[in-house]
């Protein structure tokens, strides 16, 4: 297991922009080397027949943007998901094993063992360290036991925030996806006196353009969202797990 100090889970901001740009660069080369070469060939031998080409629905700069963007909000859940995944192990052990449950635990030497481990950085080991400092505080087993729901809905949140960039590329892939509407259309308006002439080749692929864009980006949207709910549930029951790990094992601890 590797350590996490973050309770967002998210990778650190050197990371999160290195793999940004490698990513935008791999896919900038990808479109500029093949996809768009493929575009041409097919327009070329196929005319407007070939528009609905995979090449030519995907041959435009909102399509490579938003392709970019989702292999990047896909890091972004795989990484976290590699986290819960990574930490699933804490909540089947006792994270004071070498503690006698039969005689009264030391709280001060608890917390300390707790504080510099090399995890505690962890949920688990940031709600055992809040339970233990509130029952050290009062020595009361009940507020101890509320110390846990309070620190477990502070995981939520913490989780439920640290999603944030991840909605936002959801959100924006769409808007990029309209943006192309918007340009697709005003080009095609712009071409509507060579298209009353009977030249209507460079309207059709302005049209193209605006409607290729949208479908792409719709499509990105609908995948993104299916991963996005099922990260939301694998954190869901971490934080369901953590509360039971205490309430099931730190607990146990306490009552003497």
């Amino acid at each position: 297991m590797k350590k996490n100090n973050t309770l967002s889970m998210n990778p650190n901001f050197f990371l999160s922009m290195g793999v940004f740009l490698v990513i935008f660069a791999a896919v900038h080369f990808l479109f500029a080397g093949v996809v768009r070469p493929a575009a041409e060939q097919v327009m070329t031998n196929s005319g407007t027949a070939g528009l609905s080409s995979f090449w030519v629905i995907l041959k435009d700069i909102e399509q490579q943007f938003c392709i970019s963007l989702m292999f990047f909000c896909i890091f972004l859940m795989v990484y976290k998901l590699w986290s819960l995944l990574d930490e699933e192990e804490i909540y089947e052990r006792d994270l004071l094993p070498e503690h006698d449950k039969s005689t009264t635990l030391d709280v001060d030497a608890a917390i300390k063992e707790l504080e510099t481990s090399a995890f505690s950085g962890t949920p688990a080991y940031k709600t055992w360290i809040s339970c233990l400092r509130r029952f050290k505080n009062t020595n009361n087993v009940q507020n101890a036991a509320d110390a846990i729901e309070s620190s477990v809905e502070k995981i939520a949140t913490q989780l439920e925030s640290g999603n944030n960039v991840i909605r936002y590329i959801i959100w924006a892939i769409p808007s990029i996806g309209f943006v192309g509407t918007v340009r697709g259309i005003g080009a095609a308006l712009a071409q509507a006196d060579v298209a009353l002439e009977g030249d209507i080749a460079g309207m059709t692929a302005s049209l193209g353009v605006a409607f290729n864009s949208t479908l792409v980006a719709l499509f990105i949207s609908l995948v993104l969202m299916l991963l996005m709910h099922l990260l939301n549930g694998r954190q869901d029951k971490m934080v369901l797990r953590t509360q039971e790990s205490c309430e099931t094992l730190l607990l146990s601890h306490l009552h003497n």
